[in-house]
């Protein structure tokens, strides 16, 4: 289990802390529903402003699951404490992407072996370019064996992480959809940073909810039913560490 801290963001509740590796939804609602639909003995570890942690175990191994809001900033400071306070090894991030790429469908899994971005996260590493943010390839290479185990649709490549939703330009995309880009998220790019300067490890997997250029978009039940399957490769990777 994990080192002990009290930071501004996470106070553990008690002496159960976190495991190894973290299930981070945007949605604490979600990060509620994966502890009680998966996980044995789930505890609630951490309700700081409402970011709802559990932990709990998944086939016998310690796993936690714990929100981290919208955005790059949001999921930047749960990261970064979690992997530098709390001993915390390996984060996946469990969410939803807007397709881009042609060859996506709704429901497909999109495992983002990297994460281009718009945003300036990077500025703080005082870099001599643009560096590239990568997913750990232990971890994406699990993910890429357990969703062939289940039989689910997946892309492996490249995600957009974003900082506008609402974009004033409506043609904002068209070069990232020329560039190969998969997928649109709002979270990856930081994680993955996060996780290099600290040295650990990372790895989105996205559920394409909607498809940005087509105009397509699951309803409610779907969406339910189909992010069930990316939280069980979620969690097979994580017992599997």
């Amino acid at each position: 289990m994990s080192n002990f801290a009290v930071t501004p963001h996470i106070n553990v509740a008690d002496d159960i802390g976190f495991g190894k590796t973290v299930l981070m939804p945007g949605d604490p609602l979600r990060s509620k529903f994966v502890a009680e639909t998966f996980l044995t003995d789930a505890k609630l570890v951490n309700n700081v402003r409402g970011i709802q942690g559990y932990t709990g175990t998944y086939k016998g191994v310690p796993v936690s699951v714990m929100a981290s809001g919208m955005g790059m900033p949001s999921i930047g400071i749960y990261s970064y404490e979690l992997y530098n306070f709390f001993g915390v090894e390996n984060i996946i991030r469990i969410g939803s992407a807007g397709g881009l790429a042609d060859d996506i469908q709704l429901r497909d899994i999109i495992i983002g072996m990297g994460a281009c971005t718009n945003s300036n996260y990077q500025a703080q590493y005082k870099l001599n370019g643009s560096y590239s943010p990568i997913a750990s390839f232990d971890l994406l290479r699990r993910a890429v064996s357990e969703c062939e185990a289940i039989g689910v649709r997946y892309k492996v490549g490249n995600l957009l992480s974003s900082d506008v939703f609402y974009h004033a330009d409506p043609n904002f995309n068209n070069g990232w959809y020329r560039m190969g880009v998969l997928g649109v998220e709002m979270e990856a790019a930081a994680l993955y940073m996060n996780a290099a300067a600290a040295g650990k490890n990372a790895l989105a997997i996205c559920t394409v909810s909607d498809h940005i250029l087509r105009g397509e978009a699951l309803d409610a039940d779907a969406r339910q039913n189909t992010f069930t399957d990316m939280m069980s490769v979620a969690l097979n990777v994580a017992a599997s560490m």
